[in-house]
């Protein structure tokens, strides 16, 4: 793997490089803008680059969940040859989504955990990738009456939350 320096001078044009052709040979309007991160919530992201996206297809890269916004971003990420670790330190985003789906895990963490207080019956939330499998895990750090594990593969794991005790 490739050590990075993760600044919009090193990383843009690599990642504009990668992503223009790609977008033009899949027939999507899109188009991008790479700028210096910025933390969506310091508790949960805070990249060093971000690429914001716009134009006609958006509703394309948001479907599912914006599944295809997430394969973008880790396809560059393997372009870049980055390691698996520096994966929180690009980010890609459309129309505040990303913001969205942290407060959306962050309320579903919360939920989950009160769940399994109630019933003592573990809580597993479908597979998700890594990214979002941390910000659950980051929700209910500090609350000391439920615990939270990762378990399955690394790719598309799953957490689970259990009583501490």
């Amino acid at each position: 793997m490739t050590v990075l320096n993760w600044t919009v001078q090193e990383i843009g044009p690599r990642v504009e490089g990668f992503l223009r052709p790609l977008l033009k040979a899949a027939g999507l309007a899109l188009d991008f803008e790479i700028g210096n991160g910025s933390a969506i919530d310091p508790a949960f992201e805070r990249p060093d680059v971000t690429v914001q996206f716009k134009g006609h297809d958006l509703d394309v890269l948001l479907a599912n969940k914006g599944e295809l916004l997430l394969a973008l971003e880790h396809v560059t990420l393997e372009a870049l040859r980055a390691r698996p670790e520096e994966h929180s330190r690009l980010m890609f985003d459309a129309n505040d989504y990303r913001l969205m789906r942290v407060e959306e895990l962050r309320l579903s963490a919360e939920t989950a955990a009160e769940k399994v207080k109630r019933t003592g019956v573990p809580f597993r939330f479908n597979p998700m990738n890594s990214r979002e499998r941390r910000i659950l895990h980051l929700a209910l750090r500090n609350d000391t009456a439920v615990r939270t594990e990762s378990e399955g593969s690394p790719a598309r794991g799953q957490v689970v939350v259990y009583l501490a005790k």
